[in-house]
């Protein structure tokens, strides 16, 4: 029995405290209480992902963000009818409270149901020349790089694997023989790989056109550059409740002006700001795609996938913008690599690959 009392916060705690109580354990939610116990908010990590993309900051108290329009049951609703509020709902989580709204438990979809089995599939693309990287991709691909122990593209497919995900697509050109040799067909990792030969090099996103068959499912796409430790059940949550046709996951990046940045109007100075910090949210090469997008995608032609994602918004589908909150870093160049090689035993280092079990 998952503990539900550790989920619990108060509305003045900082956001980073919920944000820990997210990630620490199995139950995906932060519970918010007054000084009686009484539930007053909840907080997922959908509600901290949007705090993000509103430029909230984790310092801000957990009452900025929480849910206050929450859904719960009463303490003596019975299991069927807690199942179906939650199918009813679409809601992975419901706590229970007493007739005066103290909390008193917490019920969780999975533990009430057994979960189906996760069927996205999975496109890792490491077709690229990695030329920023010469000398050691002159024979080397770029994912198969070494940092730490383990080379770039098997620590990418063992943290998607630790999600439970088993179905791989791995999209190869240069060299590509020395990625199909060291992977094969993925039995060593209890997985299934197939290879998307690229005749030539065909963008970000090009190589989709070659999928052997249109997946039933949301298509999880990650550059094979990209190591990072986010939750990929948490990106595939917030798009499937966003009923997105695409979501592409985006990083927090900012820098300092040197200088102090004048404002005019015509010949006057209006202002001043002194060395400002300029933010934004950039393309973090990690993205859901829904098999409707994929049919945007032109054949036999190199695209990348900002083209697509401009295609898919100029064609009104739905597109959201998952921030990674998680470790996040691109090898692109030398420094990235150097860095990556730096941090492999605190942030990199592959989780323990579930079991079926």
């Amino acid at each position: 029995m998952k503990d539900w009392k550790k989920t619990l916060t108060k509305p003045s705690a900082p956001i980073i405290d919920a944000v820990s109580i997210i990630d620490a354990g199995s139950l995906q939610i932060a519970l918010v209480v007054d000084d009686q116990s009484r539930l007053v908010g909840v907080v997922t990590d959908g509600d901290v992902r949007r705090a993000l993309l509103r430029g909230i900051s984790f310092d801000q108290s957990v009452g900025t963000i929480m849910n206050r329009n929450f859904i719960a049951a009463a303490a003596h609703a019975s299991p069927d009818e807690i199942l179906s509020l939650m199918k009813q709902k679409g809601l992975q989580h419901i706590p229970l409270v007493d007739g005066d709204g103290r909390i008193v438990d917490l019920k969780v979809m999975v533990d009430m149901i057994k979960p189906p089995g996760r069927d996205n599939r999975v496109v890792l693309m490491a077709g690229g020349l990695g030329t920023r990287l010469q000398p050691l991709t002159d024979e080397c691909p770029k994912p198969m790089l070494m940092v730490g122990e383990t080379p770039i593209l098997e620590t990418i497919l063992k943290n998607v694997i630790g999600f439970g995900l088993r179905k791989f697509y791995i999209s190869v050109n240069y060299r590509a023989e020395m990625i199909e040799n060291y992977f094969g067909d993925g039995s060593r990792w209890g997985v299934e790989i197939q290879y998307i030969y690229e005749k030539r090099m065909m963008g970000t996103a090009g190589a989709l056109a070659l999928l052997p068959e249109v997946p039933e499912h949301p298509l999880i796409v990650i550059n094979g550059d990209i190591l990072t430790r986010v939750n990929v059940q948490q990106l595939l949550d917030f798009h499937n409740s966003h009923k997105a046709c695409a979501t592409m996951c985006v990083r927090d990046y900012h820098f300092q002006v040197p200088y102090g940045v004048v404002k005019t109007s015509q010949h006057l100075l209006t202002s001043i700001d002194e060395k400002p910090v300029q933010r934004f949210f950039v393309n973090a090469g990690i993205y859901v795609l829904n098999p409707e997008a994929l049919a945007l995608v032109p054949r036999d032609t190199p695209f990348d996938m900002p083209d697509l994602f401009t295609r898919l918004i100029a064609g009104k589908y739905e597109t959201v913008a998952f921030p990674i909150r998680e470790y996040w870093i691109d090898i692109g160049k030398m420094d990235d690599f150097k860095r990556a090689n730096g941090e492999y035993g605190e942030f990199i280092k592959p989780m323990a690959i579930q079991s079926d079990d």
